[in-house]
């Protein structure tokens, strides 16, 4: 809350000043019953009293007036401040997934970042300021009327604190149990919701298995695990309150006894006594309030080692300083190896590489040869264990991470689109131009379907293009790659949802880049890779042949034969 600490030192201000009315009150019954009582016979025998009696009503009205407006201003001034800090908790947080390691996406499950990032922040600040509120709403009267009751009699006011050791000691057993019951609740609720995750995300393969029983069962067991958790939580968070209160009530029994028999031996008067006794039970009350501080405190305290611990992820290693300006796009791989953590071979082993620039280069290989493991080194997602790879003849490493990813434009087989229009999707994170808009689809067999759309360019395609066939889908992706205009294209198994039309389409129009841009397709399909200008046949992390597709064919080998199998 410390960039917003003008708020929340108005918010405290506030609380001050309600404070600050709080021994008014026993004050003023003192006053009234010492005085209101008590009349004075006046010069020719009439009775008087020390004040007319609409004064109570008014002083009463216009006190409890004044402490609502300084709560009210206390209590939005405090959202204020909630608010804004919630907002920057977030804001963090999300910083710190968009500069993660690539790495730590392999265990992060979507759904868990979500609740982290938009419901924990909320959820912990909100338990936060509502603790906050009760020590400044209850805690700071408490401690004015604690002033006030010193002042009437100091004695028995001390002896009031008599019970504070052993609360202490049954709040710190209690909320012991609470943390740790807590952090059990916490994970069983992180794992409910990714069981929601699994079923909106992958309802076709639900369905298509007929596999709602065992969804339902699944969902079952782990909302029974959140049942149980809670409850134990809840059951660990009334034990404080009542425990709290019994404690509280042994000290009040006590002073309550002592002041009556102090009151019998001195003669104290019925209004003293009446402004200790009430000062007393306004400050028990207090401090009952006091008492539920900690079970909210302890709760985000669970919730904020689960969602702060975000912002230790490893970051993207980043050391670059270089820039490279219109870029030509020939790629070198030298003795480059790679090994993913818990591997037992290598990805990549002593891999050499060349892709010229402004040819198109196909690798070909089947699945675990190491194509993908290529992109991810060129993307600067992983980092190889030994050897180099250049781009421009400059160590890809030397370059900054933004500037590296500008020179490459990438469409996945994994296609993934955004909850947006067409044209977002496709210039997405750059500026809008229509006429370019036009050309990609064009390009990507996509135009006249565009044009058929309710709204056109403007028309929403869903949840990662969930209003789109997959056909549709892959090309919409593969006009983003087309806009973005970079020097280098690389289409991962690009063309595997089209169909042969489509495909054929796509094709033709990226053979019109054929000597301006460095295209590196990635295919299974033999068949769309074969006016590439080089073949580079991949097994087992490394290169083993290269070269056209008519003079591998006439050479015989791999790649010869994965075109015998496929025909």
């Amino acid at each position: 809350m410390k960039p917003h600490r003008v708020g929340l030192f108005l918010t405290v201000l506030s609380y001050l000043l309600v404070a600050a009315t709080e021994p008014l009150i026993p004050n003023l019954i003192n006053f009234a019953l010492g005085e209101g009582f008590n009349p004075k016979t006046g010069a020719v025998g009439t009775t008087q009293y020390s004040f007319p009696i609409w004064m109570v009503p008014v002083t009463l009205i216009g006190l409890f007036a004044l402490r609502g407006l300084f709560s009210f201003c206390g209590q939005y001034l405090l959202n204020w401040t909630i608010s804004r800090t919630v907002m920057d908790i977030r804001a963090a947080l999300l910083q710190t997934l968009l500069h993660a390691d690539a790495r730590v996406y392999t265990n992060l499950q979507p759904a868990t970042a979500v609740s982290k990032v938009v419901s924990d922040p909320q959820q912990v600040v909100g338990l936060v300021a509502g603790s906050l509120v009760t020590i400044l709403r209850d805690g700071l009267p408490a401690i004015t009327l604690m002033g006030y009751l010193f002042f009437l009699n100091w004695k028995l006011t001390l002896l009031s604190l008599i019970t504070v050791p052993g609360l202490a000691f049954v709040v710190r057993k209690v909320n012991r149990r609470v943390r740790r019951m807590g952090s059990w609740a916490y994970d069983s609720q992180l794992r409910l919701v990714t069981v929601i995750e699994d079923v909106t995300r992958a309802w076709r393969v639900v369905r298509s298995f007929d596999a709602a029983d065992h969804e339902r069962a699944r969902f079952a067991e782990r909302a029974r695990e959140v049942q149980r958790s809670a409850l134990k939580t809840a059951a660990a968070n009334a034990l404080a309150q009542p425990l709290s209160q019994l404690m509280a009530s042994v000290g009040i029994s006590i002073i309550v006894s002592l002041a009556l028999l102090q009151a019998r031996q001195t003669g104290t008067g019925v209004g003293e006594f009446a402004g200790f006794v009430t000062a007393l039970l306004l400050m028990s009350s207090r401090l009952r309030h006091l008492s539920d501080v900690m079970q909210p405190i302890t709760n985000a305290l669970v919730i904020a080692r689960g969602c702060m611990g975000m912002l230790d992820l490893p970051a993207e290693r980043d050391t670059g300083t270089r820039e490279i300006h219109d870029g030509r796009g020939h790629i070198q791989l030298e003795k480059v190896t790679l090994r993913y953590p818990g591997a037992n071979r290598d990805a990549l082993r002593g891999l050499d590489l060349e892709i010229p620039a402004g040819r198109t280069t196909a690798l070909v290989g089947s699945s675990g040869a190491g194509k993908t493991s290529v992109v991810s080194l060129l993307l600067g997602f992983e980092h190889p264990d030994g050897g180099r790879v250049l781009f421009d003849g400059v160590p890809i490493d030397e370059l900054t991470k933004a500037n590296l990813r500008r020179q490459f434009a990438v469409v996945s087989q994994d296609i993934v689109l955004f909850d947006s229009s067409v044209a977002d999707n496709i210039a997405y994170a750059q500026p809008r131009d229509d006429a370019k808009l036009e050309q990609v689809l064009r390009a990507a067999a996509l135009w006249d379907f565009v044009q058929g759309l309710p709204e056109g360019l403007d028309t929403n395609i869903g949840a990662n293009g969930s209003k789109l066939s997959g056909g549709q889908r892959q090309r919409v992706a593969i006009a983003r790659a087309l806009y973005k205009d970079a020097p280098v294209w690389i289409f991962d198994e690009a063309t595997s949802a089209l169909d042969t039309e489509s495909e054929r389409a796509v094709q033709q129009a990226l053979e019109q880049w054929q000597g301006r841009k460095t295209l590196i397709v990635i295919a299974h399909r033999l068949s769309t890779i074969r006016r590439a200008d080089i073949i580079q046949v991949m097994a087992d992390g490394q290169v083993i042949e290269r070269g056209s597709h008519d003079e591998l064919l006439a050479a015989g080998g791999t790649y010869a034969s994965m075109v015998q199998v496929q025909h």
